[in-house]
């Protein structure tokens, strides 16, 4: 197992094991498992963490769904971040329905097309980033050649019909992710995020629905942090009390 350090998300009630040199997670993952409406959640349904890294995303789910019976896998690249994951799964009391497994999406897949109610992913960075000279980080980020489009047909194929497909990236990112989705999935709601009233949004977080025809639509924005560069007390009640987004 790579050497690692033992970190804590969501003020402490998740536990979560991160490699010492390379990919480690960030808000951008805890602010994305808080966009999944736990309402919209029935016993049994399946979520897939595309690009799971650390497990930060599936791992907020898990502390926030568990209760919900549900089955989640994330699946990644890197082995190593999977014997990660799994050893957090497992320290957190999630290894009964959270699972990680070791793959790569451009090779022929043994997951069921069309089996995951929910798809949630933060897909690498494009190639047009300055790379890493950290090989896990440059995996996480900055995938050389890396396509967006071809990632996120990936996470469509593997949705049911109706299945709910929830992802953040970068904000310029956000013509190619439409373009991704148009004719297969529709009631596209876009979230832009800020880090500060005043500046540019640098993430974007898309919510769509495989199969539906709805029109899309601007949500109101995010706004991360005060002047002051501490957190807005939405993202507070996000990163520290683990809230859902829309609440």
């Amino acid at each position: 197992m790579l050497p690692y350090t033992n970190d804590y998300l969501l003020d402490k009630k998740v536990k979560i094991f991160q490699p010492i040199d390379g990919y480690r997670a960030s808000t951008d993952a805890v602010f994305l498992s808080s966009l999944l409406d736990s309402g919209l959640v029935r016993a049994g349904d399946t979520i897939l963490d595309v690009g799971s890294g650390t497990g930060a995303i599936s791992l907020c789910l898990a502390e926030r769904l568990k209760e919900k019976n549900v089955i989640i896998t994330g699946i990644d690249i890197q082995s190593g971040l999977v014997g990660l994951s799994n050893f957090s799964a497992a320290e957190n009391g999630f290894g009964s329905f959270l699972q990680y497994e070791h793959f790569d999406i451009r090779e022929k897949t043994t997951l069921p097309a069309g089996s995951f109610s929910f798809v949630i992913t933060n897909p690498p960075y494009s190639d047009h980033d300055m790379p890493s000279p950290n090989q896990s980080k440059q995996l996480a980020h900055n995938h050389q050649n890396f396509d967006l489009t071809g990632w996120l047909t990936f996470c469509l194929k593997m949705l049911k019909p109706k299945g709910y497909l929830l992802l953040i990236n970068r904000a310029e990112a956000i013509n190619e992710i439409l373009s991704a989705l148009n004719n297969k999935a529709g009631d596209v709601l876009i979230l832009p995020i800020y880090s500060k009233q005043g500046q540019v949004a640098k993430r974007v977080a898309v919510i769509a629905k495989k199969g539906a025809k709805g029109i899309t639509k601007f949500l109101p924005p995010f706004y991360t942090h005060n002047e002051d560069g501490s957190y807005t007390e939405k993202a507070q009640s996000i990163l520290r009390l683990g809230q859902e987004y829309f609440i």
